[in-house]
């Protein structure tokens, strides 16, 4: 009773808020002293107690590659963003066309997980910008958003870390972001509501504008299914 105590009140006072206290990945300051095959070692181990614990049986065909998939998909794909070796090369080009108004790419698909509960967070990115000289590929685009992505997150610490590496990227203040994802934390387990969403948004310099808010807004409702 005195365990089942300390964690209902661990969880009253933590609750499901999606919280965070930086715009930073909070990392510790050796979080790459180990390589990655070491990572997927431990954390073999580690998922191995994890579902020891639970009364599974590892013996099991079904069951006993488990823990090493699980380690090598968190090192490789769903947290590889948390490795700076894996940050893309953003490759900007001069803006000779003199093209003078905003680019959109909307429906950037989003896979992230939620730092809270490990579970996915799924949805769409749509991010513009007004080139002051200098333009990036598309593509590179998208790279940023998975990058950043690809690591436990809260929606917002995402959508302003998108904003700030193409404004670092591109050297202008005007870029824009908008996030619309389901948490499954909120949607499977909790409050167990399917249907909600949520939107987050930061707009830099000129998108602060009611004016260029609107046209980016208006630009993200176009039906462009094809």
């Amino acid at each position: 009773m005195k365990l089942e105590k300390i964690i209902n009140e661990s969880v009253a006072q933590t609750g499901d808020d999606h919280f965070s206290s930086s715009a930073i990945t909070p990392l510790k300051a050796d979080a790459f002293k180990k390589t990655d095959a070491e990572k997927i070692l431990l954390i073999q181990k580690h998922f191995e107690a994890i579902l020891d614990t639970l009364g599974m049986d590892l013996t099991d065909d079904s069951l006993k590659g488990t823990p090493l998939r699980v380690a090598k998909m968190y090192v490789n794909e769903i947290f590889g963003g948390l490795h700076p070796d894996k940050k893309p090369v953003a490759s900007t080009f001069k803006n000779s066309y003199k093209y003078g108004e905003m680019l959109v790419e909307k429906n950037i698909t989003l896979y992230s997980t939620c730092e809270h509960h490990l579970l996915p967070i799924v949805g769409k990115a749509h991010v513009a910008y007004i080139s002051n000289g200098t333009v990036v590929g598309l593509s590179k685009m998208n790279r940023i958003v998975e990058y950043y992505a690809t690591r436990p997150q809260v929606q917002e610490r995402l959508t302003l870390q998108i904003v700030q590496e193409l404004q670092t990227t591109l050297g202008t203040k005007d870029v824009a972001c908008v996030i619309d994802a389901k948490h499954l934390c909120v949607n499977s387990r909790g409050i167990s509501d399917v249907a909600s969403s949520t939107v987050t948004s930061e707009f830099g310099g000129a998108f602060k504008s009611e004016d260029k808010k609107r046209e980016f807004l208006d630009y993200i409702q176009l039906d462009t299914t094809f």
